[in-house]
């Protein structure tokens, strides 16, 4: 496949919900993500796991836990309470459209003034072949960043509003703390300079206008 080096790559992220007003100021209360999230309404049905988690990468455990702490307030559920890890801190809460999210750092204490400022948004896609699907995406014009066999890949998007980032479904799941089965729609869209398509895993993608 011939890639056009021209391309842009950005990606957006558009979250498929039942009142996209409603989950807008939802989110606004929770993170204060403006622009970098988008939604549009969408009864499709879903059970399970989506396949996918949202992470909110920052400096430090402080701000883990006050995004935490406004998200529960926004009405999110905690699915796996903040603590420290092999790799850092955070925590994985469940918006009430259902999506997941994560919020972490790699930080295991706080290293300077309190900050809610978000470093990265990470799209968490869980594929059932990473290397597989590494491949396809760099068919497509991204640039492979990280990666780590069959576990993980992540692609270079310098100044995009998301990263987007791959490992196997069954590891994307634990994780979230789920189960990996679930069926229907993902309830997401990507929308980026990249064209339209749905990948090998059932995940839409549509160019940006």
């Amino acid at each position: 496949m011939e890639i056009n080096t021209n391309i842009s790559t950005d990606i957006n992220v558009q979250l498929e919900v039942a009142d996209p007003q409603a989950a807008a100021a939802i989110y606004d209360a929770a993170f204060g993500l403006g622009d970098r999230l988008g939604f549009r309404a969408s009864q499709a049905p879903t059970t399970g796991f989506r396949g996918f988690l949202l992470s909110l990468v920052v400096s430090q455990p402080s701000t883990v836990d006050s995004l935490v702490a406004s998200a529960v307030d926004a009405g999110f559920t905690v699915l796996k309470p903040a603590k420290k890890s092999l790799w850092g801190y955070g925590a994985v809460v469940q918006a009430p459209d259902g999506t997941i999210w994560k919020v972490d750092t790699s930080k295991k204490k706080d290293v300077g003034p309190f900050t809610r400022e978000i470093d990265d948004l990470v799209l968490l896609l869980g594929v059932a072949d990473v290397k597989a699907s590494k491949q396809f995406y760099a068919d497509r014009g991204l640039t492979v960043a990280k990666s780590f066999g069959g576990k993980y890949a992540e692609f270079a998007n310098p100044g995009s509003p998301v990263t987007l980032a791959m490992y196997p479904r069954k590891a994307a799941a634990k994780d979230a703390g789920m189960s990996p089965e679930g069926s229907g729609s993902h309830r997401i869209v990507m929308d980026s300079g990249i064209g339209s398509f749905i990948d090998p895993d059932g995940f839409v993608w549509e160019a940006t206008a």
